[in-house]
């Protein structure tokens, strides 16, 4: 009878070893592949809601779309913004159902009737495990929470597209992923050299933006400090008007608040 030869044990052992070395080097591989796939179908995501806030635009008569989530018909407080209808109508941190009514009552929904639009592939859950409907905001700027910071600043919070001259609308912010669904719209100090809310740290430590002349972008954080901060603070939860401690940091803060407002509102201490 011949003899059968298998694998001994060592030969074995050394097999699972080589696999193990190469899954340690392909797995981060693949998951920047992954993560990269779904920074791409996020940036069409905010290429797609630029154009319909464009849209709604061009059909009222350049008139900006109420940016400032729950404050429909605002007479009042920072709303302000009487007869119309917020682009998200509802606002709710912890319940799934009222975020998506929210969504499909908003004014952007005529232009947008896709709820999985409305949100980016790898958004935070809720407190209670549930997914997020809703994880992009729009800049205090464009016809969101009027702040007494810039009230009388020419060009800086806007109502209408011909108010979007300088810089010009390919420099003006208008979406951003935050990742989850804020409480009105995204803030950033104007007056200071501080953060107001944290920046998002989304898709390999930057995050996803769209502009008003409709082209999205992704900016990568220049500082460790900044992407630092916004590691702890997706645990730890909002510090509002914190200061950065490097210099690429400070220029993370300056270029967020130029893309806002269109400028500083005050002489930078680190230029």
């Amino acid at each position: 009878m011949g003899k059968r030869r298998g694998f001994t044990l060592i030969e074995l052992l050394v097999v699972i070893a080589i696999i193990a070395v190469l899954m340690a080097i392909l797995m981060p591989v693949l998951n920047r592949v992954r993560e990269q796939g779904k920074r791409m179908v996020c940036l069409g995501n905010l290429k797609q809601m630029g154009l319909a806030w464009i849209m709604y635009a061009d059909e009222n008569d350049g008139k900006l779309v109420n940016g400032a989530i729950g404050y429909s018909n605002a007479t009042t407080g920072w709303g302000k913004h009487a007869g119309e209808l917020a682009w998200i109508d509802a606002y709710s941190t912890t319940d799934p159902d009222v975020q998506t009514q929210g969504i499909i009552d908003g004014a952007l929904w005529p232009y947008i009737k896709n709820v999985d639009i409305y949100k980016c592939p790898t958004g935070r859950r809720l407190d209670n495990g549930l997914p997020q409907p809703l994880t992009y905001a729009i800049m205090f700027s464009m016809n969101a929470v009027n702040h007494t910071w810039v009230q009388g600043v020419r060009g800086a919070h806007v109502k209408n597209m011909s108010e979007i001259t300088n810089p010009s609308p390919a420099l003006r912010l208008v979406f951003i992923d935050e990742g989850r669904m804020t409480s009105d719209a995204y803030a950033v100090w104007y007056l200071q050299e501080t953060w107001f809310d944290s920046p998002p740290v989304r898709h390999g430590d930057g995050t996803t933006l769209s502009f008003a002349d409709g082209h999205a972008d992704h900016w990568k954080w220049k500082g460790t400090d900044t992407i630092k901060h916004a590691r702890d603070e997706e645990n730890t939860g909002p510090n509002t008007s914190w200061a950065p401690s490097t210099y690429s940091g400070y220029q993370d803060l300056h270029m967020m608040q130029k893309g806002c407002w269109g400028k500083l509102g005050y002489t930078p201490t680190n230029p």
